[in-house]
């Protein structure tokens, strides 16, 4: 309902740039020209964490992420729209858009397989009455109609967090630390496939995987849709 709602009330424009969508892509919030705008995260990377290189010895990005958490890959730099495009899923009521964000995440050098499950990161329970969705949700769902892989919410937030946008990477570790749990004894044949919107130092999927782990599970990936160029910790 709040697909069709969103259609009839918003004008067929481009969100990014406002040119008129062609009939084609009436169902998108992001034109194609903007979209190729996105610039890919590509290699050469660290192989675990997608960090571009160069690297001078081993990547101290993921040195400290639990065993389980064996890659993460982020579809596009967070710039020329990018950033914006996540403001309008996180902030401006538009989990729509996940469609055109998950159209790139789908090409992640990802190795999925039969027995993958796609897991969003949880909010908080007053962020997401807040916010009425959970965006790393939508990102998965549409994700899964993608990669024809199920969805399964067997992690939670065990606390409430601060927010991570304006934290240093040491005090993102520490805002996120214990914050999730999984269930117990999940299915060690299975590879979970953390979804989330933004990467910016790896925390949060850490700690979700570090759940994850404790909970028996033994592979565990990332992917997410943006990238922090530089983060600013200003």
């Amino acid at each position: 309902m709040t697909s069709v709602l969103e259609q009839l009330l918003l004008p067929a424009e481009c969100l990014l740039c406002h040119a008129l969508l062609a009939e084609r892509d009436v169902s998108r919030i992001v034109c194609p020209v903007c979209r190729h705008r996105w610039r890919p995260v590509r290699p050469p990377w660290c192989e675990r964490c997608g960090q571009p290189e160069p690297h001078f010895g081993p990547c101290r990005l993921c040195a400290d992420w639990p065993a389980s958490l064996t890659t993460v890959r982020s579809a596009v730099w967070l710039s020329d729209g990018a950033r914006e495009a996540v403001h309008a899923l996180k902030y401006g009521g538009l989990p729509r858009i996940a469609d055109d964000l998950t159209a790139a995440m789908a090409a992640a050098l990802l190795p999925i397989d039969a027995a993958s499950v796609l897991v969003p990161i949880p909010l908080a329970p007053q962020r997401l009455r807040q916010r009425g969705y959970n965006q790393s949700e939508a990102l998965a769902r549409a994700l899964s109609r993608l990669w024809r892989l199920p969805v399964v919410d067997v992690l939670v937030r065990s606390r409430e967090t601060a927010t991570q946008t304006a934290l240093t990477p040491e005090t993102r570790l520490a805002n996120v630390a214990g914050a999730f749990a999984a269930e117990r004894d999940v299915p060690v044949s299975r590879t979970y496939i953390l979804v989330d919107d933004v990467f910016t130092t790896g925390a949060t999927l850490a700690e979700a995987a570090r759940a994850f782990e404790q909970a028996g599970a033994r592979r565990v990936f990332g992917i997410t849709f943006g990238r922090a160029v530089i983060p600013d910790f200003t």
